[in-house]
């Protein structure tokens, strides 16, 4: 006979019940039994409305969030592991996958690990820190973008979703130019960058810049004083600056609550300490404040890639001087896509065997890091982004551990949504903007 999942006994508070085994759908089922009129539903798994492959299971009493949870793992891909088993710099293309609309921070989070150990910090060029700089902050607007037009479709606002996927579409383009790939890139590396920014690169990051100066006023007009809007995410997704601490929230759903935190001004990388732009806050700690924190942030995000591209008159090296770091960085655009120069082999190969051994063992064995661990924090779109990079000596790391902020963010859905309406649960969770790619890593 096997042990009943939960029991009851009365108190003077009522019925308290002790779940003593079993998994959550043997819990449902001794629930589903009880004389109250509790219901358990599933929402999801799915992905169109829960920004990603997340199950949220809800107990609801009529239209009421009685208890919420949420149910992850569906998008586990294993990816902090696979980095054991590849060089320093393969890293690169593995942690760039994680929260998928945020490629450039954890590229650049992971490869300040990596230079903390080796400690090459201050050998990393200002370029290739300018050019770090300007990558994250386009992806921070691209980033936020998704975030209002799923945000919005999810409300039934399709045309926000549409300007918002028009917008980024802008954002996209140019990293095609840059990188070579509109996601995914792997372009920062430990030491610098994969390479320069290729001829034509300014004027059309310029012409970006315009043209989104232009279209950010839309969304103001769109939602910003719209009243079904408001009302539709006003006092939705409660959650104090009490509930944010002890939850270790942060990025927009801290700032909501008035607190003004942020990695680039309290813990400066990359010379953020060198760049003007403000913090944006709120004081309404519900979807509407993080919705015009967002919105904000774009505006600051152009006001420092201007600032960037000021900087990046002169040309300058993009990657260490170390030749014993340095990935081969000569570069060019194939019908296959990026990858090494064919014309820089042939000059290797055929003028010093000593530089075609080099570049062998570099390429496919790949840097030694000294022995020791480095944790690096850089401020993504969802919040603080960490990175905890342990290394045993080898050529390959030993542990490489993430602190994403939608995992951590995640967390809050329960104080948020619980005592809430159920068609509240989707704004709740949009304006989390969890992903579910840096949760299941």
């Amino acid at each position: 006979m096997t042990t009943p999942p939960a029991s009851a006994r009365e108190t003077t508070e009522g019925p308290v019940y002790t779940v003593t085994g079993g998994d959550w759908d043997d819990v449902v089922q001794a629930a589903t039994k009880a004389d109250d009129e509790r219901i358990v539903v599933n929402m999801g798994p799915q992905h169109p409305s829960t920004h990603g492959v997340l199950r949220l299971i809800l107990e609801i009493d009529g239209e009421t969030v009685t208890e919420a949870r949420c149910g992850i793992g569906y998008l586990h891909t294993g990816i902090e592991k696979n980095t054991e088993y590849r060089n320093w710099t393969q890293g690169t293309t593995f942690v760039t996958r994680m929260d998928y609309l945020t490629p450039f921070f954890n590229e650049t989070a992971y490869c300040l690990g990596v230079e903390k150990l080796l400690g090459i910090e201050e050998q990393i060029p200002d370029r290739a820190s300018i050019i770090r700089v300007m990558l994250m902050e386009l992806n921070r607007i691209s980033s936020h973008l998704v975030c209002i037009a799923t945000g919005g479709m999810e409300l039934g606002a399709t045309t926000i979703m549409i300007y918002g996927f028009r917008d980024r579409e802008l954002i996209l383009d140019a990293f095609e130019l840059i990188t070579g790939l509109r996601m995914n890139h792997a372009f920062i590396r430990p030491g610098g960058l994969a390479q320069d920014l290729p001829p034509g690169a300014m004027d059309q990051l310029r012409e970006l810049v315009k043209t989104m100066k232009k279209n950010l006023p839309e969304y103001d007009k769109l939602a910003t004083g719209n009243p079904i809007f408001k009302a539709r995410m006003q006092d939705v997704g409660y959650l104090d600056l009490t509930g944010c601490m002890a939850l270790g929230a942060t990025g927009p759903v801290l700032r909501s609550a008035g607190l003004p935190h942020d990695v680039r001004k309290s813990d400066p990388y990359c010379g953020y300490d060198t760049y003007d732009f403000d913090v944006p806050t709120a004081d309404t700690c519900d979807s509407y404040g993080r919705f015009l924190i967002r919105l904000e942030e774009m505006r600051q995000s152009l006001r420092i890639v201007e600032q960037c591209l000021d900087r990046l008159r002169e040309p300058g090296d993009v990657m260490v001087a170390d030749k014993k770091i340095a990935w081969p960085a000569q570069l060019a655009l194939g019908p296959d896509g990026l990858g090494n120069s064919l014309d820089h082999i042939k000059k290797i190969m055929g003028t010093s065997m000593e530089a075609l051994i080099h570049h062998f063992k570099l390429v496919t064995e790949g840097f030694r890091v000294p022995a020791g661990q480095a944790y690096v924090t850089v401020e993504s779109p969802r919040g603080e982004l960490g990175v905890h990079v342990v290394s045993d000596g080898g050529t390959r790391p030993y542990r490489v551990h993430f602190r994403d902020p939608s995992f951590t963010n995640l967390q809050a859905m329960a104080a948020m949504c619980e005592g809430g309406q159920v068609a509240d649960v989707i704004v709740a969770v949009a304006s989390i903007d969890p992903v579910m790619g840096g949760v299941d890593r």
